[in-house]
């Protein structure tokens, strides 16, 4: 089988000993490349001239950041998925939230992750058969696991400002950045309409979250939930508010981080398998359009976004859903 490992050297958690000890453990088993990431977009070069060269597949190690890019890689801009047998990808954490991967079943310790991996490329020989997921058309990019309009992109925005400062994203700064961002989200007047399939369109909508799986994402390793019946299997999950009245917003970021939310409130609308969405800016203020963020990565303003759900866009090294009884 023919691999090619991404590495991207500078992601939070991945380190010169742990990169050298998971190409040893890969390259007994597989026909490896490694190639390391070096400026902003490589790791999308990189997956298109493997996805060109007819490699089997494209192993990621480093975050979020570098999985969208290795997947927008593969698949090129958004519209038809593309012809012929692209290769399939897998996933060796090495960021600060690794939500793609830890949705999968993927554990966040790099070694651990690396005999998981190991396992499923072994078992594969006998059964060669990958776990199919969907994706997010975005328009302009795919989505992997997540995007959003309005608040977590400014929270997205802001620790990228501190990153270009050279200070270490972590958990604790995104917390930190959120609670300002979410105090000026409640001040700022609600500009944006949310579109939902066979439904009237709701005004007056502060943010909009979309997302592809469950959890929305982790604050260290806590989940932090949004739409617990959305997977990688189904369509699009939306959780939007058309109203932040301090009390009730607090029930729902309550919620958020509850082991078994219940999300009970006016001002919310949400639903677990849609399988599209638009949303669209009236305007305020002198710059139009509102902060919007792809799979934590901060595309800037925008004034109207479609996504629409993908299903079976992609084969992933993962282990097989588990059943509810297992999941209990």
């Amino acid at each position: 089988m023919r691999a090619v490992l991404i590495v991207n050297p500078t992601a939070t958690s991945t380190t010169p000993a742990g990169r050298d000890l998971l190409a040893h453990a890969l390259q007994s088993r597989l026909d490896l490349t490694v190639e390391h990431t070096d400026h902003r977009g490589h790791a999308i070069e990189l997956a298109d001239a493997a996805r060109r060269d007819g490699v089997d597949l494209v192993i990621v190690h480093g975050g979020d950041g570098t999985v969208h890019g290795v997947v927008n890689g593969l698949l090129g801009r958004p519209g038809p998925l593309p012809q012929g047998q692209l290769p399939a990808v897998a996933v060796v954490p090495g960021g600060s939230a690794n939500v793609f991967a830890r949705s999968l079943g993927i554990p966040s310790d790099p070694v651990d992750a690396t005999n998981l991996l190991i396992d499923l490329i072994n078992g594969y020989r006998h059964q060669p058969t990958w776990r199919r997921v969907g994706l997010i058309d975005c328009g302009e990019r795919w989505a992997v696991f997540n995007a959003g309009m309005g608040v977590d992109a400014d929270v997205v925005a802001a620790v990228e400002a501190q990153r270009h400062k050279g200070r270490k994203v972590t958990a604790a700064r995104y917390i930190r950045a959120a609670i300002p961002a979410v105090l000026a989200s409640i001040r700022r007047e609600a500009t944006l309409t949310l579109q939902l399939p066979d439904r009237d369109p709701v005004t007056g909508v502060h943010f909009v979250f979309v997302s592809n799986s469950s959890p929305w994402t982790y604050a260290n390793k806590r989940p932090v939930w949004t739409n617990p019946g959305c997977a990688f299997e189904s369509n699009l999950g939306v959780f939007a508010t058309h109203g932040l009245k301090t009390v009730p917003t607090l029930r729902i970021v309550r919620q958020m981080f509850a082991k078994r939310p219940k999300f009970e409130s006016k001002q919310l609308v949400r639903d677990d398998d849609v399988t599209w969405l638009r949303v669209t800016d009236s305007g305020s203020g002198d710059e139009p359009g509102i902060a919007t963020q792809i799979d934590g990565d901060y595309l800037g303003l925008r004034t109207e976004m479609t996504f629409r759900s993908v299903p079976d866009a992609l084969n992933v090294v993962a282990p097989p859903v588990a059943t509810p009884a297992e999941q209990r």
